[in-house]
Order: structure tokens, then C-alpha cells, then sequence
């Protein structure tokens, strides 16, 4: 079940819904216009790769390898 966001067209109140089918009637919560635009949704994913927290780090202080780490003979 998909979570859409909308912006009212009349009153421009941000909402979101959760749709069930396409014929699910839609209305803003402040003023019941259902003249409204979907939203792009933003999402937040992990830097790290999907890894927990406190897994090791990509990055050049890690000290294996990668360019200036070390690894690649550039120093």
C-alpha cells in the first residue's frame, strides 16, 4: 500500500495518504477540496550502504588503501 503526498490545489495544505485502490476518494484534511497535486516523496536511505552503525568506513582515514590511502602509489 503506497503512501502518496498531495498538495491541496485551493488551500495549499501538504498531506499524506495511504491508497488502497484508485477509486479511494481523496480529500484535504483542512478545507475537503479534492483538487489536488501529488507530491514527489523524499525518502532518506543510509550513507553507509545499508550497513549498521559502527561498521567500518569507506572514507580515507580508514587506512586501507584508496587513492592518497596508501593503496594506489600516488604518494
Amino acid at each position: 500500500m503506497p503512501i502518496y503526498e498531495y498538495l491541496c490545489d485551493d488551500c495549499g495544505e501538504h498531506y499524506e495518504r495511504i491508497v488502497m485502490s484508485k477509486s479511494q476518494a481523496i480529500e484535504c484534511p483542512k478545507c475537503a477540496s479534492t483538487k489536488r497535486t501529488i507530491q514527489l516523496s523524499v525518502f532518506a536511505a543510509p550513507a553507509n550502504g545499508g550497513k549498521a552503525s559502527g561498521g567500518s568506513s569507506s572514507g580515507p582515514s580508514s587506512g586501507g588503501g584508496g587513492c592518497c590511502g596508501g593503496g594506489c602509489g600516488c604518494n
